[in-house]
């Protein structure tokens, strides 16, 4: 029983690998690009870099919709089909353009995946395990990072000018494996009881992965939320959901402002500037320092909880966006800048890297968590693309705000992250070894 669950999971969780892989992927084919197109640097940022992320803002805002509607397994079959449109029609683009469109329609894949398949897994998974399962998730998501730097390293100077189309094409295979692995994972039980009134398949689903007895209490448990809810107001953000949804936003909005996407979509162009010899090779290992203290994350995450992982890891982002900030404005070795921004990656990986996509899944209840958790993924995406959009407009050697040293970036980064700090030690609740239906019960608040 647990190894079907570990199984589905694990299947459901390649779309993160499909996620890592089309969000990084573009690192590699940045430059190419703007040199091909001669894109300005208002250009590059606001389509070329970013439109992926604003793609993945409409996906996120908007995935709970038919997740609710088709259910779960639908839904996550459908993003398997939008990373292979992106894929094909990114490598092929023939122009600015349609190259913007295609990225959008991976940001598309990529925001829906965020909340519909750590959802799908927090949905069939117990209190006990749904930490780690879901992580999962999150693994995939810095294994497909790895090796889309990886893959990057390994195809530059394949095809000349071409290198950056295969880049981007290479993506198709593990999109068409997923698609089809998908599609033998079961349905939700909970979206079955909740949205299609279906409680004898419900049932039949929760006996996969609990004893008959065990999956009868569980569907009771169910349903009890349900018809609680059912006499409330409906839409999440009624007065009732605010904690939930309070915490879902700072989660989402500290893991942007922590700069970690600044550094992975830009990690090339920043080691660049940072003297370092080969910024291809050293974006791999960032990748690999990122996979290896993901796994570490995993495995602490029930033991130590989701609280206490980003203390830990705000503490650490901290101490490595200062020390990055100084040895950028004092022209420190490159071996030294290097070595904390591995440090930093280090610190997202088993801090918010390890705990944002199982807590933003788990804090809402059964009856609101596609809208819930499309509203804390959408926050996450919004910041993400803002972020992304603006760096060239810092970063450019010859335009940029800070083109002559990024120094200020990074201080302001370390800055977000005392405030990180400051929301875990006293806003922030423990989620671990508590269902689904137990957490609804502690963090919603009735309405007077």
């Amino acid at each position: 029983m647990k190894n079907k669950t570990t199984f589905w999971s694990l299947t459901v969780a390649v779309a993160g690998f499909l996620f890592g892989f089309d969000t990084v992927v573009i690192s590699g084919a940045n430059e190419p690009i703007k040199q091909l197109w001669e894109t300005s640097p208002l250009f590059h940022g606001t389509f070329i870099m970013s439109m992926a992320l604003w793609g993945t803002v409409f996906g996120a805002l908007f995935g709970g919709i038919p997740a609710d509607k088709f259910g779960r397994k639908k839904m996550l079959f459908w993003i398997g089909i939008l990373f292979l449109l992106s894929a094909l029609g990114s490598a092929l683009a023939m122009d600015k353009y349609s190259f913007s469109f295609f990225r959008f329609i991976g940001g598309l894949g990529v925001g829906a995946s965020s909340v519909v398949a750590p959802m799908y897994i927090s949905e069939i998974s117990s209190a006990k395990n749904r930490g780690k399962l879901v992580a999962l998730y999150q693994f995939n998501i810095v294994f497909g990072i790895m090796l889309a730097y990886f893959s990057n390293l390994w195809l530059k100077g394949f095809d000349g000018a071409n290198d950056w189309r295969w880049m981007l094409g290479v993506e198709v295979v593990p999109a068409v494996i997923y698609c089809v692995l998908v599609l033998g994972v079961p349905k939700s039980p909970r979206w079955l009881a909740l949205k299609k009134g279906d409680d004898d398949e419900a049932l039949s689903v929760l006996k996969l992965t609990h004893t008959n007895e065990d999956a009868t209490k569980k569907l009771a448990e169910i349903k009890e939320e349900i018809n609680v809810l059912e006499k409330k107001t409906k839409t999440v953000f009624s007065k009732k959901y605010s904690f939930p949804l309070m915490l879902a936003f700072f989660v989402a909005f500290f893991n942007q402002l922590s700069g970690i996407n600044f550094l992975l979509y830009y990690a090339p162009e920043i080691f660049g500037r940072a003297g370092i010899e080969n910024p291809f090779l050293a974006s791999v290992y960032v990748g690999l320092a990122n996979l290896i203290f993901t796994i570490v994350g995993m495995s602490l995450i029930d033991k130590f909880g989701r609280r206490q992982l980003l203390v830990i890891g705000s503490i650490g982002y901290i101490i490595s966006l200062s020390v990055v900030a100084w040895a950028f404005k004092t022209e420190a070795d490159a071996v030294i800048l290097l070595s904390f921004i591995i440090i930093f990656v280090a610190s997202h990986a088993i801090g918010q890297g390890a705990i944002i996509w199982v807590f933003i899944s788990e804090i809402f209840p059964n009856k609101v968590r596609a809208m819930g958790n499309s509203f804390g993924c959408g926050t996450h995406w919004v910041f993400a693309a803002i972020i992304t959009l603006v760096t060239p407009l810092f970063l450019d050697e010859k335009e940029g705000i800070f083109n002559d040293n990024p120094w200020p970036i990074f201080a302001f980064f370390a800055g977000m992250m005392v405030l990180q700090l400051l929301f875990a030690l006293f806003i922030m609740p423990e989620t671990k070894g508590m269902s689904l239906e137990e957490l609804s019960k502690k963090l919603i608040r009735d309405e007077k």
